[in-house]
């Protein structure tokens, strides 16, 4: 039922944290990894990484904000492995301050990179996924998909966002047997909540204290989340927004 032998998945921002937490599963499952992201470098290491372990791999440097590199991206895909089964909306940024502060190339960064990209990737993979007859799309979302925090405004509404449209996509291309889910994890230890952490010094002790678990969580914590989601055990799972957190949604 988990098994994802022969079956091919893009994973926008799959070099690292996240991303490669869900490529490094996927793959160990069995599916073949394109990985999607703008660092060659970084790609090349996940993409290392990921056949060390004996999966398949490659990797296209794409931004996701440009439509035209995303189809590229997708036209490389089906040229080295003839199909598409799983896409995998994992690339994100965040940046400014406040709402007060923010600068308008901040916000449009941010919303252009966390939702339109990833309009732009499910765009270009629908055709191939309706092709063969079925399709699997994750949606990475956030806690900020369900709680509001003042310093970041632009990513709490582009991560909102993903949650509507995995939702719209979900009713809307469910006749041609296309799943989308969105996951939301929580507070996982990344480069990204690095950075946030090193901005924020009381951001370590607040997610600590609230998360019933008590932890930061992993990136590999998200592997089992994204076997599931890409596989055929959730064929009758769509349009779900689905936590991630340890526990963090569900404390008071």
């Amino acid at each position: 039922m988990f098994d994802l032998t022969g079956r091919v998945a893009v994973v926008t921002g799959g070099n690292g944290g996240i991303g490669l937490g869900m490529a490094i599963g996927l793959a160990d499952a069995g599916a073949s990894i394109v990985v999607a992201a703008r660092n060659p470098d970084k790609s090349a290491e996940a993409v290392s990484t990921i056949e060390k372990r004996g999966g398949q791999a490659m990797a296209v440097a794409t931004d996701v904000a440009d439509k035209v590199a995303v189809d590229a991206m997708m036209a490389a895909t089906l040229g080295q492995f003839g199909r598409l089964d799983i896409l995998v909306n994992n690339a994100g940024v965040d940046a400014g301050g406040g709402a007060a502060d923010i600068t308008p190339d901040e916000w449009a960064l941010v919303l252009a990179v966390n939702i339109t990209g990833a309009h732009y990737c499910c765009q270009a993979a629908y055709p191939a996924m309706r092709a063969g007859g079925s399709g699997k799309i994750i949606n990475i979302g956030s806690m900020m998909s369900l709680f509001g925090h003042g310093f970041a405004p632009a990513y709490a509404a582009s991560k909102g966002a993903i949650v509507q449209y995995t939702k719209a996509i979900a009713c809307g291309w469910a006749a041609d047997n296309i799943q989308a889910n969105a996951v939301l994890p929580g507070w996982i230890d990344t480069d990204l909540t690095r950075g946030l952490r090193d901005a924020v010094p009381e951001l370590d002790g607040m997610v600590v204290s609230r998360t019933p678990a008590g932890v930061w969580g992993q990136p590999a914590d998200l592997a089992g989340i994204a076997v599931f989601l890409a596989s055929s055990a959730s064929d009758f799972v769509t349009g779900a927004a689905i936590p991630v957190d340890g526990g963090y949604a569900a404390q008071g």
